[in-house]
């Protein structure tokens, strides 16, 4: 199920978007706005997959509107005005849908939405990361610990150990968290090879990783969920 929901300053376009969202199996819409700072408080209590959004409202326009939020949903632009198109497009909106449109162009927005959630939400295994000249893809049980080493990352395996250039932080973006923390400024653990932890250290196999204070408390209580 997709959660969306549309803002737009004219109550006549929310009620199109209304009678087409309920023709669509998968969509659900939780909720309009005439304002896009009423929308704000939903936005940040609320799981929302999909935002459609007017361009041209009198307080703020879209644009600065989308550009604002934190947490981003996907994004599909809703318009009287074609010149927005190539807007829409540098923002990596998901489409753009220039009013009046009819139900078939809502649906085909939809079924496009439904696909890039599906996508995003599938688990990963693997990573691929560059070594050297090769693209070598790390399945993600392999990887016992990272460590950061100058200007590169130590990627240490069951057998073996790869060097790719990388910051921690980009690499804290490729795994998932729910199996990879970072307990130093300089290493990520896998979560589920840790055979002890102590209270300034944790093992791996035969390697022995420190853990720094402000991440102590963290991986022991991620570690005992």
């Amino acid at each position: 199920m997709i959660k969306a929901i549309a803002i737009d300053d004219e109550p006549i376009a929310l009620d199109i978007i209304k009678n087409y969202a309920a023709k669509v199996s998968f969509l659900q819409l939780d909720a309009t706005f005439v304002n896009a700072f009423e929308a704000i408080e939903h936005l940040n209590k609320n799981e929302v997959d999909l935002l459609f959004l007017d361009i041209r409202m009198p307080d703020i326009s879209g644009i600065d509107f989308y550009d604002s939020l934190v947490r981003k949903p996907i994004l599909v632009f809703t318009t009287a005005y074609s010149e927005h198109a190539i807007t829409g497009f540098e923002m990596e909106a998901l489409d753009y849908l220039l009013k009046p449109f009819t139900f078939s162009r809502f649906l085909k927005t939809c079924n496009k939405a439904y696909d890039t959630l599906q996508s995003k939400r599938k688990t990963p295994t693997h990573i691929y990361i560059k070594d050297s000249h090769n693209i070598v893809k790390l399945d993600f049980d392999e990887i016992l610990f990272i460590e950061a080493t100058g200007n590169y990352m130590k990627y240490v395996l069951q057998t073996t150990e790869i060097l790719a250039r990388s910051t921690i932080k980009e690499v804290m973006e490729q795994l998932p968290s729910e199996v990879f923390q970072q307990v130093h400024r300089s290493f990520i653990v896998n979560l589920e090879k840790i055979s002890k932890i102590e209270r300034h250290q944790l093992s791996i196999a035969s390697h022995v990783i420190p853990v720094s204070a402000s991440y102590g408390n963290i991986i022991r209580k991620t570690v005992l969920l």
